[in-house]
């Protein structure tokens, strides 16, 4: 008898001698990756699906082999130690993970990972002769979890930022309205002026970092409309051809006819120059930005990267550059606040988080694929709209925010405040009642609202506004309230006041959007306004309500 390539023994001899057609089938047909191995761990026999699984050459597989061949070179010492387990201890395992070789996912790239059991082989006389080990691929399990685990931990950074932003955005409210009622001080001497506009100015700053930390978190304003998706991108690309300078190439590629799409343009926009402004920073001896649209219907789910697409009918733009790339360990981070590859260049962090939080906020996805030296493709995927093209809207100045034009650090600053003296202050217009639970903001916007001519009730609370509503001797022109109070909240304190004043005009604001809490309000008469606001922009509002 020929000597076996695999260690004696009477159980494997029996294996693999026995019943060779029926046995051989059910082995070879298993959906599971299967393989008996003796005590050294050769093979001696595998099926077909473990040499799929493994990626190998069916060589690899073919008796004699070691399986230790098939798995990865960091894990080998893991399966020896299991098979040496058994020989001491004869009792099987389930449980043992294992990275195999190449293929197995979806892209066909990087390592298989198998859920492995081992059971043990034990011959008449009590000792093991090998074992079977069963290997069972599990490589898109754990990507689900890897993105399960990504989404919870961005979306508690989101709420963790839009958190942070509400309170700081009190703060930021507070400083602009002392900074523009001391500017409009006579008093001062030029260096006290010249302080105080660099407070206001590092204000504004920090309000542009603070809507970016709300659009990360998906709690900014939306003033979502449908548009022309080739129309907006050629509108965005004139702006680019100027921001970019011309050593970077700009070639558009957009389908035809097109696709519309819901989205707020001027958030739109902000995702487009972030995207080109990350893309000008990884060409720095000058290159080429492809912007390219698409349609693109999913029948099933699409996973790249960590995002995981629904399947639906999506308007793809597809921003590309030729840059420096981004190293495979950066590109899990890439959307998360405050991380940078730019620390020498100043970089905040903030704005591949906003372009996330703008376009989920927006119903879509966002994906980046990355090499480095072979620059960087983020493709965005939209919900296409299928109604009509509606006619613009008459826009609210003083609601929308500007297109940043160079960087979120360098945000437009705003013009120096006009002084006005305090002997030309207009009689008063009208009596606004204020409700906010925030004893400097209240006490600021008050004074703010008083230099402007208007007589203030102020409240800390709803409840508390309801009972200077009912001791004030007529009512007021306009009421201006915190959505986020303790006790009564805005909106609630709305729906009482409206059941005492049907047509009172309202302003509600806040340091984030509360789009769900403004829902449904009795009454047409209510706006929002966002923190931080400048006591121009309020009392503007104010006065065209009360008109």
């Amino acid at each position: 008898m020929a000597e076996t390539p695999y260690a004696p023994s009477p159980l494997l001899d029996a294996l693999v001698a026995g019943d060779g057609v029926a046995w051989r089938r059910l082995f070879d047909e298993a959906a599971i990756g299967i393989a008996i191995v003796d005590r050294s761990g050769a093979i001696v026999a595998a099926n077909e699906a473990l040499v799929i699984l493994a990626g190998a050459d069916p060589d690899a597989a073919s008796p004699g082999h070691r399986l230790d061949g098939l798995v990865h070179p960091e894990d080998r010492a893991m399966l020896a130690a299991e098979l040496a387990r058994l020989a001491a201890m004869p009792v099987g395992r389930t449980g043992l993970e294992l990275r195999l070789g190449r293929g197995g996912g979806e892209e066909g790239v990087g390592v298989t990972v198998a859920m492995v059991s081992v059971s043990p082989l034990v011959d008449d006389d009590g000792t093991v002769g090998g074992a079977v080990v069963r290997l069972i691929d599990i490589t898109r399990h754990r990507a689900l979890e890897t993105q399960l685990a990504q989404t919870q931990k961005m979306q508690a950074v989101g709420q963790l930022a839009g958190g942070i932003a509400h309170d700081f955005n009190n703060l930021l409210t507070a400083v602009i309205a002392a900074a523009d009622m001391s500017l409009d001080r006579q008093d001062q001497d030029e260096t006290t002026r010249g302080d105080l506009v660099h407070i206001r100015r590092s204000a504004e700053r920090g309000a542009a970092l603070v809507r970016q930390l709300l659009a990360f978190g998906r709690k900014q304003t939306l003033q979502p409309r449908v548009l022309a998706l080739n129309a907006a991108i050629e509108d965005v690309a004139s702006l680019l051809r100027r921001l970019l300078g011309q050593r970077i190439a700009i070639a558009l590629d957009l389908d035809q006819p097109g696709s519309l799409v819901r989205v707020d343009p001027v958030q739109f926009d902000q995702v487009v120059v972030n995207l080109a402004l990350n893309a000008r920073d990884a060409m720095t001896q000058g290159g080429r930005l492809s912007i390219r649209t698409g349609a693109v219907t999913l029948y099933r789910p699409l996973v790249r990267g960590q995002e995981v697409i629904p399947p639906g009918r999506y308007a793809m733009v597809e921003v590309a550059d030729t840059g420096t790339g981004i190293k495979p360990e950066h590109l899990g981070r890439l959307f998360e606040p405050f991380f940078t590859t730019k620390r020498e260049t100043g970089g905040t962090g903030l704005g591949l988080a906003m372009v996330y939080g703008i376009v989920r906020q927006t119903d879509g996805f966002i994906a980046v694929e990355s090499s480095p030296g072979e620059g960087t493709t983020f493709r965005i995927y939209l919900p296409r709209h299928e109604g009509a093209l509606a006619p613009d809207p008459p826009q609210d100045s003083l609601s929308r925010p500007a297109i940043p034009r160079r960087s979120s650090a360098d945000a437009t600053l705003p013009a120096e405040p006009v002084r006005r003296d305090q002997a030309e202050r207009p009689p008063v217009r009208g009596t606004v009642l204020l409700v906010e639970d925030e004893e400097a903001v209240r006490r600021l916007t008050t004074r703010g609202l008083e230099l402007s001519g208007w007589r203030v009730l102020a409240a800390d609370s709803g409840e508390a506004a309801l009972a200077v509503l009912a001791a004030a001797e007529a009512p007021p022109a306009v009421m201006v309230s915190d959505v986020s109070m303790p006790g009564m909240d805005g909106p609630q304190l709305v729906r009482a006041v409206r059941a005492i004043l049907p047509t009172l005009p309202v302003i509600l604001v806040s340091g984030y959007a509360e789009t769900e809490a403004l829902a449904d309000l009795p009454g047409s008469a209510v706006q929002f306004l966002a923190k931080p606001f400048s006591m121009k922009d309020l009392a503007a509002r104010i006065q065209a309500l009360a008109a």
